[in-house]
């Protein structure tokens, strides 16, 4: 029995989402194993590893990705899941902006942790 359990995401981008993953300082391996208790494995394109055997993995499930771990092992609490979303958008809108030329003028996190970015660029 598996005790391997996903989470559906709104992520689509699979360059986006491992840009995010090593923003935020977390060892990425892509098309690796995702691994949990007693030895159980499953396969993901993105896969961050852990000291404890625990691994989270993103794994692409029709036009998105779905975030798989064990969760025996590993707590996704709603704040790391929120984390991931909000900093992939944020590289979402950013990567789009610059294909369409733009440029970011600033940047600011405001008191509520969402982010204001002012782009501009010429008509």
């Amino acid at each position: 029995m598996s005790h391997f359990t996903t989470i559906k995401t709104q992520i689509k981008d699979g360059k986006i989402l491992h840009q995010t993953l090593q923003q935020l300082n977390y060892v990425v391996e892509t098309n690796s194993i995702v691994r949990g208790y007693q030895g159980i494995q499953t396969k993901g394109d993105y896969v961050i590893k852990r000291q404890n055997g625990y691994d989270i993995g993103y794994i692409k499930n029709g036009e998105v990705y779905e975030a798989v771990a064990d969760f025996w092992g590993v707590d996704l609490q709603k704040e790391f899941m929120q984390q991931i979303n909000q900093i992939y958008a944020q590289n979402v809108v950013m990567n789009y902006a610059q294909e369409k030329g733009y440029e970011i003028e600033s940047q600011e996190t405001l008191e509520d942790g969402s982010v204001c970015l002012v782009l501009g660029g010429w008509v």
